[in-house]
C-alpha cells in the first residue's frame, strides 16, 4: 500500500492520491488501509515518502560508491530519465509532491497544519538524506565538505527540477542537458580539489 500510494504521489500529487485511489490502485481490501494505517491518509503518505526515500537512497549509494562521484551522478540522472521515459513522462518525484503541496484529509476540506509539517518533515528528512549521500561521495573524493554539500544540494535540486521540465515538455532533453552540465560542474569540483604543484 505504501509504494501504490508512492505511485500516485508521484503521478497525480498530494491531492489525487485519496484512500480510494489507492485501495483502487493497489487491488487491496478497503479495511486493509484502517488495519495497516490507522492514522488514515496522513499516516499512509508519511509511509510512501520514507519508502521512496529508501529505494532512492540505496540506488545512490549502489552507483556512487560503484562508479565514484562523476559517473555515479551521471547514472542517477540516466536512472531517472529512463523512468520518466517508461512511464510516458507520468512519474515525478512522491518526495517533492509532498514538499510542494498542501494536505487535506480526504473527510475535510480544511488543512490540517499539524499533519503538514509532519509531511514536511518526512519530505526534508528525504532530501537530506538524499544530499548526505551525494556529499559523502564528493567527500570521498577530495572535496571539501562544505563544497560536497552545495554541489549535493545542486544535483538533488537540479534532477527534481529537469523531471519537471521533461513533463511539461514531453520530452527527455532537459534532464540530459542538466545532467551533463552538473556531471561537468562535478568533475571540475573534484579536478580543484586535487593539490596542484606537489612534488613528482
Amino acid at each position: 500500500m505504501a509504494a501504490g500510494a508512492a505511485d500516485l504521489l508521484s503521478r497525480r500529487g498530494m491531492h489525487g492520491t485519496s484512500l480510494r485511489e489507492v485501495v483502487r490502485h493497489t487491488d487491496t481490501p478497503r479495511g486493509s488501509i484502517g488495519y495497516h494505517f490507522p492514522g488514515g491518509k496522513a499516516q499512509l503518505i508519511d509511509a510512501a515518502v520514507r519508502l521512496a526515500q529508501q529505494r532512492v537512497s540505496e540506488i545512490l549509494e549502489r552507483v556512487l560508491r560503484e562508479h565514484g562521484a562523476v559517473e555515479g551522478v551521471r547514472e542517477a540522472f540516466a536512472l531517472r530519465a529512463a523512468s520518466l521515459g517508461e512511464s510516458c513522462f507520468e512519474a515525478g518525484c512522491p518526495v517533492l509532491a509532498v514538499a510542494v503541496e498542501r494536505y487535506t484529509d480526504d473527510a475535510k476540506a480544511s488543512p490540517d497544519a499539524g499533519a503538514q509539517q509532519r509531511l514536511l518533515d518526512a519530505a526534508n528528512t528525504a532530501f537530506r538524506d538524499w544530499q548526505a549521500i551525494i556529499a559523502a561521495a564528493l567527500e570521498r573524493e577530495g572535496v571539501a565538505a562544505p563544497r560536497a554539500g552545495s554541489l549535493a544540494a545542486l544535483v538533488v535540486s537540479s534532477i527534481e527540477g529537469a523531471v519537471a521540465l521533461c513533463r511539461a515538455a514531453l520530452s527527455l532533453e532537459p534532464i540530459n542537458a542538466v545532467g551533463a552540465e552538473v556531471c561537468l560542474l562535478v568533475r571540475t569540483a573534484i579536478s580543484d580539489s586535487q593539490p596542484r604543484g606537489a612534488a613528482g
